[in-house]
């Protein structure tokens, strides 16, 4: 057998030989933002809004894409990043805070979009931080509690955590059997919660239980507080860079003055929930034009039988098929979320977005997936990251089956939960 080394000049056999350069792979280039936007849906942006999404596409391209993957291995939690949302404003998920500058739906909207272009963990810290845990201290917290934990949580100076999901609860967390039970001055609470962003970091809980009258309750738990025990759950295969927790509570004393006074049933949840149902469709959008980009990209670096794969029909196929749904999920977000700004959105409207645009965001990183063929399940070349975290925010905020029963129920007036 006959070997060559680069650079040697001699074959094993000492004759003189030329390392064949064709055989060296090139260095792909793929990370880079096309302005992908077929259909001329962000043409119409206002410069406020804009500010915000080009800020989300510096900080993506300057400290997200350079380092991301190497944490996504690892499972490491890179908790700077999350203090650098904080820094750049870009952690609050459209929820207004005094001292900070006006955010409009719009804006969260492209944000957590570019954002998901970047990471779909670093996306998922704005969800858990700031559409849930900010949103319900916003929505559901005294005037003090406001004071002492917005400014904070949104500046990324303290981490926050949003506590429904139980183990044995998720579909249905509103059948959820943590307790609240009165106490001298305040509350024990008693349960256990899982798949808790945040939840084992530090910071504060907002932790939803059943009080004495039967309804769902918020407290205010810091994550130091006596008998809240916090495991970093293992073996996760998406969103690897963002920690979720499994939360035992064992008579953890919640002081009355942390009882959120505007969490009285559990549909003060649910209005959290359906605020944040929107931003998981605007995220799916953004993994989505990852995949597309990077499948482009490729396909014009990648030379295969002579000549670069963009320039095979089935390819261009391919390309033009991705592009097609991307469009789509572009114009259904941003059509949902002009509605959203003018208070008309339906809970309906919202799941409808969630299903259509997550189930679309995991064909399109398939695709692209494939179209990369066995480079594409390397981390370096992107796809293979946004492919699995593309799993995990179409099981999150509610299930494809779970959005399909809401949009259900408003197509024929009857309820098929059980």
């Amino acid at each position: 057998m006959t070997t060559t080394s680069p650079g040697s000049g001699f074959t094993a056999e000492g004759a003189v030989g030329q390392f064949p350069a064709g055989t060296v792979e090139p260095d792909y280039v793929l990370t880079e933002a096309l302005g992908t936007d077929p259909a001329s849906v962000f043409a119409g942006i206002d410069d406020g809004d804009r500010a915000y999404w080009d800020r989300a596409r510096g900080f993506v391209q300057d400290e997200v894409l350079p380092v991301i993957n190497g944490y996504w291995e690892r499972g490491d939690y890179p908790v700077h990043l999350l203090r650098r949302l904080g820094e750049l404003d870009l952690l609050r998920d459209g929820v207004a805070v005094d001292g900070f500058a006006p955010m409009s739906r719009m804006a969260a909207g492209l944000v957590n979009m570019e954002i998901s272009r970047g990471d779909g963990s670093v996306a998922t810290m704005i969800a858990v931080q700031g559409g849930l845990a900010l949103r319900s201290i916003a929505e559901c917290g005294s005037a003090e509690q406001k004071e002492h934990w917005l400014p904070a949580v949104a500046a990324g100076k303290e981490f926050a955590a949003f506590a429904l999901t139980e183990p044995t609860h998720g579909s249905d967390a509103v059948a959820l059997e943590s307790t609240a039970t009165g106490t001298a001055g305040g509350f024990l609470l008693n349960g256990e919660k899982k798949w808790i962003g945040n939840g084992s970091v530090g910071g504060v809980s907002v932790v939803w239980a059943r009080g004495e009258d039967g309804q769902v309750h918020g407290y205010l738990v810091p994550q130091d507080s006596p008998g809240y025990a916090a495991t970093k759950i293992e073996g996760k295969l998406a969103l690897r860079a963002i920690w979720q927790a499994h939360i035992r509570l064992e008579n953890v004393f919640v002081p009355q003055e942390n009882v959120l006074p505007g969490a009285r049933t559990f549909k003060d949840t649910a209005r959290v929930l359906l605020a944040t149902r929107l931003g998981v469709a605007w995220s799916a959008v953004g993994h989505a034009t990852a995949c597309y980009e990077t499948a482009v990209q490729y396909a014009r670096q990648r030379v295969q039988f002579g000549r670069p794969l963009a320039a095979s029909q089935i390819v261009q196929e391919r390309l033009a098929r991705m592009l097609s749904e991307l469009a789509t999920m572009q114009l259904m977000v941003v059509q949902m979320t002009r509605l959203d700004e003018e208070g008309s959105l339906t809970p309906e409207q919202a799941s409808l977005a969630k299903y259509t645009c997550t189930r679309i965001a995991r064909g399109i990183a398939s695709n692209a997936r494939d179209l990369l063929g066995g480079n594409g399940i390397l981390l370096e070349n992107r796809v293979a990251r946004h492919l699995a975290d593309t799993e995990a925010i179409h099981t999150y905020e509610g299930t494809e089956t779970m959005q399909a029963l809401i949009i259900g129920r408003g197509i024929t007036g009857l309820s098929a939960f059980a």
